[in-house]
């Protein structure tokens, strides 16, 4: 199944800029297949699609985003599409 993650940032712009480059990482070295996303224009949030097995799946894999272990994500969905 396809999943879709979107979130909005918390407004801490220099504790997002520090966990940029986690969160890039993050999601560069998870390998989940069709990976698709990136950030809206001035890092206010942002957009990925992945495919995986099941949405608990998906919720488990965003529950480990660097952004929401660091209580960044003020708000987010994650959605099957």
């Amino acid at each position: 199944m396809r999943a879709l993650y979107f979130y909005l940032m918390r407004d801490a712009p220099d504790r997002v800029r520090t966990a940029v480059p986690d969160h890039a990482e993050y999601w560069g070295t998870l390998g989940v297949h069709a990976y698709l996303g990136g950030p809206f224009a001035g890092r206010s949030g942002g957009l990925i699609t992945f495919e995986v097995a099941s949405i608990d799946e998906a919720e488990r894999l965003v529950a480990d985003d660097p952004f929401v272990q660091e209580d960044l994500v003020e708000r987010r969905w994650v959605k099957e599409c």
